[in-house]
């Protein structure tokens, strides 16, 4: 495979794994609903049902960033390196998480169960809200430059100089609120079908979890309609030379236009949320919506990587210097390097699989009440 071809294949491995993704980010979403919910009980089976997929969310997010790093590590350098106050905060919220399901109901435990439950709310919105900026600044820019010959300076051999905020002044930016939000409400409604799915025997759980559905989904589309629209209506860069970009009113836009396909991908994705959510939300006893929201979130991300990386448009533009943004072509690894990661990604698909035998196992049998009372190993 050629250069070119190689850096176009893994774009598409790293869309892939985004929106997987953000899809399980449902995990966060049912932690986000904590502390709303005041039944003990409840809050355990909460816990639990999630608790068998939390590793899932926290392992996909590791290989994202690793995938970056070994095929476009110009931007892991930048953007982890340079918004390193985003990306801490992002770490923090998801360390809380790791020992929260570890010591939350275990022996020992001095702080109490609240204590615990707090760590995962933080880590259900923040972590969420943080993980949306992050990934809007791949269209709305972010204040950074590279500067290639500073890796000669012996006294500050740093390639890519960023804002003095360091990231924060991403958290603060309004449009990258609305896709951070709209993060936080998609994780909040997948978390309620998620339990509508997988936890039987209270009816009363089961309304309640219905109603989360209607009501974050309705915040939801809200968001996300205000997001397209900035989204159709922004100023993107295109590539007009190996190092060089102009500016392009509406590019977004047109990318979709020109690459139908992906408009109407993304049109189908819309449709399978709105399905899953408004069949569920209305239906008596309709369990399956995580499945078609699920699916559709997934097609909906794709497309967004998709015209954010392809169609000669820079994936990470930058607000401060528009020739210091990355594109696939520019912030890629070597021919070799790409080359023999290819070769490891074709045991991708027997991970996929044995991923989905390990969920089809665990989510055989719907979680009870009866059954985190008498288990020991219970979170």
């Amino acid at each position: 495979m050629t250069l070119e071809l190689l850096q176009i294949y893994w774009w598409l491995i790293i869309s892939v794994l985004g929106a997987l993704l953000v899809f399980l980010l449902f995990v966060q979403g049912g932690q986000s609903m904590l502390l709303s919910t005041r039944n003990e009980q409840y809050r355990n089976l909460m816990v639990n049902s999630i608790g068998q997929k939390w590793e899932l969310t926290f392992t996909t997010l590791v290989v994202f960033g690793g995938a970056f790093f070994a095929s476009f590590p110009l931007f892991y350098s930048t953007s982890f390196g340079g918004a390193y106050w985003l990306w801490i905060l992002i770490l923090f919220t998801f360390v809380g998480q790791a020992v929260s399901y570890q010591y939350r109901r275990k022996r020992g435990n001095i702080y109490g169960t609240t204590f615990y439950d707090i760590l995962l709310t933080i880590n259900g919105c923040l972590g969420c809200f943080l993980l949306g900026v992050a990934v809007s600044m791949m269209f709305f820019g972010a204040e950074f430059k590279v500067t290639m010959g500073n890796i000669l300076n012996p006294g500050s051999p740093v390639i890519s100089q960023w804002a003095p905020s360091h990231g924060f002044e991403a958290i603060f930016c309004w449009k990258n609120w609305a896709l951070g939000l709209a993060v936080v409400f998609l994780a909040r409604m997948q978390g309620a079908l998620y339990f509508m799915n997988n936890i039987k025997g209270d009816e009363n759980f089961f309304k309640l979890n219905r109603r989360r559905v209607l009501v974050n989904g309705l915040v939801f589309v809200v968001l996300f309609l205000v997001f397209v629209g900035l989204l159709f209506t922004a100023d993107g860069y295109q590539t007009v030379g190996k190092n060089s970009f102009m500016v392009v009113h509406n590019k977004y836009l047109f990318n979709y236009i020109d690459m139908w396909w992906c408009g109407l991908i993304f049109v189908s994705g819309v449709l399978l949320v709105l399905f899953g959510v408004f069949k569920s939300a209305f239906s008596t006893h309709y369990t399956k919506g995580i499945w078609w929201t699920g699916v559709g979130t997934v097609l909906v991300v794709l497309t967004l990587f998709w015209v954010a990386g392809f169609n000669d448009t820079p994936y990470y533009p930058s607000t401060t210097d528009i020739n210091s943004s990355l594109s696939i072509y520019n912030s890629s690894s070597t021919h070799f390097t790409l080359t023999v990661m290819s070769v490891v990604s074709l045991l991708v698909p027997f991970v996929v699989a044995y991923i989905a035998y390990v969920w089809y196992k665990m989510d055989k049998k719907p979680l009870t009440p009866s059954d985190i009372e008498h288990d020991s190993h219970a979170y």
